[in-house]
């Protein structure tokens, strides 16, 4: 159990890029954060493309005007002067300026907590990684959602042979936000999302499918795409060549097969994001609705709802869990588990401490690089018109 004391000897120094008032992600980022006071400590940002919104916007956080940056590039060059400056940068700006931002941190001497997608090409993400090793320095990526303790949950339930053999893996990202199309033009979260000058070749599978594929192989680790078939449309036509909605097929190397769906125009829909997982004695299933709940299949037997942080899950999962089983957890905690095990990787990297390393379970740059091979070989198969290509 978390009860928020200190699992690093102090707080990191802690800066932001982007994340400002007009922002859809950067108030996540904080409340992950900050939910332990004992793992970071917001000390600067550049907050904001628009230099005296960000210092404004700062100053009401609590942070020293001082260190209220114009942009990153003098953040990290004035930082480094310090003796208390930044040691960690959270990146949480559009995607189109991932790379220049987190190899810059990385050649300033900073840890690097980024958003997703990381990059848009897998190279970009074999170049961050060697650079991250040259400097020794972790890169971390928000997949936001992987915090839940439930995921551990199936983690050692596929790990421990409950299900039996994995035969299907059924994923689900949708909700109906995206038919509001004039959102496009008029909310500045939304505008950047469907420029593909600045996010990238993908709308939907990028900014939603990303989360779920990485939880799925948070759940099935051992679980490799062999092939990958995509069909994807872009239901409001302004948005083409991007997709608001995509429907892909998988193939994994040991036989095993998955669908998933992503989409932003499931018109009605609030939150459709769930993960099913099915083997050959039993399923699991998971719904981000419900998520201090796991649904518990087995053939032939009562179907089970296991509850969050009882005595009876495995340890692997209660391990991260605050509020004891009377009270919901969501969303924030889920980021407060994913920053407090960045903070654990840190301190781990900068005391040389590998096998703190090789048993955290988190989402480091190889997830990022995962992130991103599944959307290039997502958008590879559909602009090739819906056909099964290798996944490399």
């Amino acid at each position: 159990m978390l009860n928020g004391e200190r699992k690093i000897e102090r707080p990191l120094r802690w800066g932001m890029v982007g994340g400002g008032r007009t922002g859809n992600v950067g108030y996540k980022h904080r409340l992950g954060a900050l939910r332990d006071n004992t793992a970071f400590q917001l000390l600067a940002g550049a907050f904001d493309i628009d230099p005296a919104r960000g210092k404004d916007f700062g100053i009401n956080l609590g942070v020293d005007p001082s260190r209220c940056y114009p942009d990153y590039k003098t953040m990290f060059q004035e930082e480094a002067k310090r003796k208390d400056g930044v040691e960690v940068v959270s990146i949480a700006t559009p995607n189109a300026t991932h790379y220049e931002i987190c190899k810059a941190a990385l050649n300033a001497g900073l840890h690097v907590i980024c958003e997703k997608p990381l990059f848009f090409e897998v190279g970009q993400g074999e170049e961050i990684k060697a650079l991250a090793e040259e400097k020794g320095k972790i890169v971390g990526v928000t997949y936001g959602f992987s915090g839940s303790q439930v995921l551990l949950q199936m983690r050692s339930m596929v790990k421990n042979g409950d299900l039996g053999q994995i035969h299907m893996i059924e994923l689900q990202y949708t909700h109906g936000f995206g038919c509001d199309f004039k959102a496009d033009q008029t909310n500045e979260g939304q505008k950047w999302r469907v420029n593909p000058k600045i996010s990238g070749p993908s709308f939907v599978l990028g900014d939603l499918s990303t989360h779920t594929y990485y939880m799925s192989q948070l759940i099935c680790p051992d679980m490799k795409i062999k092939q990958v078939l995509c069909d994807r449309q872009s239901f409001v036509k302004s948005r083409k060549p991007l997709e608001d909605n995509a429907y892909c097929l998988m193939r994994y190397e040991n036989g095993a097969v998955g669908r998933m769906w992503a989409s932003a125009v499931n018109a009605g829909c609030m939150n459709g994001h769930r993960i099913r997982i099915v083997g050959s004695k039993a399923s699991i299933e998971f719904s981000d609705n419900q998520p201090n709940e796991l649904l518990y299949e087995v053939q032939g037997k009562p179907i089970q709802k296991l509850i969050r942080a009882m005595p009876y899950l495995y340890d692997e999962c209660n391990a991260d869990e605050r509020l004891g089983a009377l009270h919901a957890e969501g969303l924030p905690e889920s980021w407060a588990n994913i920053y407090l095990k960045f903070a654990i990787a840190i301190d781990a990297k900068n005391r040389g401490d590998k096998e703190t390393l090789k048993n955290l379970v988190y989402p480091d740059i190889n997830a990022g690089i995962e992130g991103i091979r599944w959307v290039q070989n997502c958008v590879k198969s559909a602009n090739a018109g819906g056909i099964w290509v290798d996944f490399k």
